[in-house]
């Protein structure tokens, strides 16, 4: 099983980028959902983000899960 990179996220030309949601909603004290990485803002502005900040959004919540 391989894992996609975050810069593989939405790199399909028309396809919107898909939401890191693992259903596994649970904020930390700062703010930071404990299942997908993101920050609570970013869950927020999820709905109405370019693709290219979702991008952006996933490669910061994948580097938040990478540091524990």
């Amino acid at each position: 099983m391989s894992s996609m990179k975050s810069d593989e996220v939405g790199a399909e030309p028309g396809k919107p980028v898909a939401s890191p949601c693992r259903r596994r909603c649970c904020l930390n004290e700062a703010e930071r959902c404990l299942g997908c990485g993101r920050l609570l803002a970013e869950i927020l502005e999820w709905g109405s983000a370019s693709d290219e900040r979702r991008r952006v959004i996933c490669s910061l919540a994948e580097e938040r899960l990478a540091l524990g």
